[in-house]
């Protein structure tokens, strides 16, 4: 798999992650199945990385991966502390009802039995924060449902928080659930996606992020091109300009 390197220096790489590639080994997957951090070791010949924040499996787009240790921490204080600032963009189903807004809803803590099977089921819900702004919008005639018609809307969110799934469970907590979402999605449009428009993919993109180079202090925003099949998604859809 060739993987598309948006920057490098003796610190830091930022990588283009493809949607359906682990960052790292699962519990839940064959042993040989490829990872990003696997894949960047060979691509650098390196024995060590270090893994500075995540993306979930199904999500494309930026993520930073650290070279050194020393770096990797400051760059991991640096997310703890909100200071790096990120952008995603997702299709959800429906018209928000307005342009742009801020959901300020707190989520429970996801218990993952592989990871970790001794934590408590039973957390506190913890603060979660989104903006997002209507890119696009468009009306298919298709029907899903009772509906002889089905809208859509291209969104950009801003994550203030990082909490697992935030962007996608705050999407369904809207009542706008993100395509190709099989966790948080809903069923009969995504089966639309995939029989109308061969889609078989989350439509979630980690497009650009933001933040102080963790050794020279200098201001960085990585950007990530869109996927060829999202690009063409998006034209099929007429949610092409932006």
């Amino acid at each position: 798999m060739q993987l598309s390197i948006l920057f490098e220096d003796d610190y830091l790489i930022a990588v283009d992650k493809p949607s359906g590639l682990l960052v790292h080994p699962s519990w839940i997957t064959k042993p040989d199945e490829p990872t990003l951090m696997g894949l960047l070791k060979e691509h650098f010949n390196a024995e060590k990385l270090h893994t500075i924040h995540r993306l979930d499996r199904a999500t494309s787009g930026v993520i930073l991966v650290g070279k050194e240790i020393e770096s990797s921490k400051r760059m991991q204080e640096q997310f703890q502390s909100r200071g790096v600032k990120k952008e995603y963009e997702c299709l959800v189903r429906g018209w928000l009802s307005e342009q742009q807004g801020s959901l300020d809803y707190p989520l429970v803590p996801k218990y993952d039995k592989f990871a970790d099977p001794l934590a408590r089921q039973d957390k506190e819900a913890k603060e979660a924060v989104t903006d997002f702004k209507v890119i696009g919008q468009t009306e298919l005639d298709i029907p899903v449902g009772r509906y002889s018609t089905s809208r859509y809307s291209r969104v950009a969110c801003f994550p203030h928080t990082g909490r697992k799934h935030q962007i996608r469970r705050h999407m369904k907590h809207l009542l706008h659930p993100i395509i190709g979402d099989t966790k948080y999605g809903e069923g009969r449009h995504n089966r639309m996606f995939r029989e109308h428009f061969d889609l078989h993919r989350l439509v979630l993109l980690a497009r650009t992020i933001h933040f102080n180079h963790p050794i020279t202090g200098e201001a960085l925003s990585i950007h990530s091109k869109l996927p060829a099949d999202i690009e063409q998604l998006y034209r099929q859809l007429g949610l092409n300009k932006s």
